[in-house]
């Protein structure tokens, strides 16, 4: 583990734990968009950062497992696409151990799988991921702002729909910064090669 692995690892666990306070956590959830936009991409966060102090012993274990990255990103985008459904939205909030199976998968099912296969993946991976991550918010964003009925009985309807528009505009804007890199920047740096 590098020196500055520990301090991020730290700080992945500092930032899980604050997610965690019942003031901080309410407040999360206390909007559909700060549900799915806010406290789901920070307990990922978390997790990709507690990643950087994993092992080399168990990087070079999973690097078997995690071709090119390629297995780590599905775990992640399945995990992700789970999480984005308004029935799950719904049941972490009603469920404990629906809300303790939120706070365990998201870091350690998409935060952490992402942090160590996104440097193993190449081009045409990366490109796969990012096409299908903007679609899904595309999608959604148009599911959530069209329905005329509340899909997580939790949330308001002007709420769903909020989401709704801040889900088509982040997926364009997500989709415009793509194409922009692709015509006159570049797409990340250089896969690791597996060994």
């Amino acid at each position: 583990m590098k020196p500055s692995a520990g301090r991020w690892c730290l700080a992945g666990a500092l930032l899980w734990a604050a997610l965690a306070l019942p003031p901080v956590r309410h407040a999360l959830e206390s909007a559909m968009t700060l549900h799915m936009l806010v406290q789901i991409p920070l307990l990922a966060l978390a997790g990709a950062w507690l990643a950087q102090g994993t092992p080399r012993w168990l990087e070079r274990s999973l690097a078997a497992w995690n071709h090119r990255g390629i297995s780590g990103l599905l775990l992640a985008s399945l995990a992700g696409l789970a999480w984005m459904l308004p029935l799950a939205l719904d049941a972490a909030l009603n469920d404990p151990w629906t809300e303790l199976a939120k706070f365990l998968s998201v870091p350690l099912l998409i935060g952490a799988p992402v942090a160590l296969s996104w440097p193993r993946a190449g081009f045409v991976v990366r490109g796969i991921v990012l096409l299908e991550l903007i679609a899904t918010m595309l999608r959604l964003g148009w599911l959530y702002l069209i329905s005329p009925e509340r899909l997580c009985s939790n949330y308001l309807l002007d709420d769903q729909q909020r989401l709704g528009r801040m889900l088509l505009v982040i997926g364009f804007a997500v989709l415009l910064i793509l194409v922009w890199k692709l015509m006159w920047g570049h797409v990340g740096g250089h896969a690791t090669h597996d060994d």
